[in-house]
């Protein structure tokens, strides 16, 4: 019979892996910093309503506005909307 501390000797595989360093380094992706200046925010639209906005950017685009996006339009809108103009039903 064998006594448990006999055995094949050192255990190659307890222990530092020689070749960890060499060919299986992890990749180290660093994040950058959120930006604290906006947030990414999700929002519903019928679709009417997203094929009329991406109209008005493409006619954005057409006159020279080569950077139009919908985040722009939809800001611009937020800073002319007149709330007393506003329907009651939204």
């Amino acid at each position: 019979m064998r006594r448990e501390d006999e055995g094949l000797g050192e255990d190659p595989l307890n222990g530092a892996d020689p070749l960890q360093d060499t060919f299986y380094r992890p990749a180290v992706k660093a994040r950058p910093p959120k930006p604290e200046h906006y947030k990414v925010i999700s929002i519903s639209m019928y679709l009417e309503d997203i094929e009329q906005l991406d109209a008005m950017v493409a006619e954005l685009k057409k006159r020279g506005h080569t950077k139009a996006n919908r985040s722009q339009l939809i800001r611009h809108a937020l800073s002319v909307v007149d709330l007393e103009s506003v329907p009651k039903p939204y």
